[in-house]
């Protein structure tokens, strides 16, 4: 076991102390799960591509970084408005074969999740990918138009007296 994992860091490079109180020790366990979720690569560095989100009036654009990777490596889903972006980085064939000495390059499943506004729609959603860059493209739900109530007369019941 490696000396990082036993010191909880949030941010790598980040000297903290730790907070193992009992909301620091949950905050630790979501922690350790999350990058597990996320994907540690074999020698430890995050397979977690860095994404970019902006959107218009007419759409929301995902754009991540996946270096190495092809579309046939990438998987895209949506469910109950959450987007997952799923992908496995795999050593490449002709590195089997080499005695390689020294290596910083990660491998390895990651996952990536998203949660998107209420009533996307899965089958509009478009994605590119070119140069080792994902480009989702999720249209917006059409918003409700307001709908003015014409308030009519009321019938007035008269009621006779007994």
């Amino acid at each position: 076991m490696r000396l990082r994992s036993l010191v909880p860091f949030r941010e790598p490079g980040a000297l903290m102390q730790p907070d193992f109180g009992l909301f620091g020790l949950h905050r630790e366990i979501d922690r350790l799960f999350n990058e597990v979720a996320q994907g540690i690569g074999q020698n430890g560095a995050q397979l977690v591509p860095k994404v970019e989100i902006s959107e218009n009036d007419r759409a929301i654009e995902v754009s991540a970084e996946m270096p190495g990777l092809e579309r046939k490596d990438v998987e895209i889903s949506i469910d109950d408005d959450m987007l997952t972006i799923r992908g496995e980085k795999k050593i490449e064939d002709d590195k089997t074969d080499k005695n390689v000495q020294h290596s910083e390059r990660s491998y390895g499943v990651f996952l990536r999740v998203l949660q998107l506004p209420p009533g996307i729609d899965p089958s509009s959603v478009q994605a590119t990918m070119s140069n080792g860059v994902l480009k989702i493209s999720i249209p917006k739900p059409a918003k409700p138009e307001p709908k003015k109530i014409e308030v009519k007369e009321g019938k007035e019941e008269t009621r006779q007296a007994a």
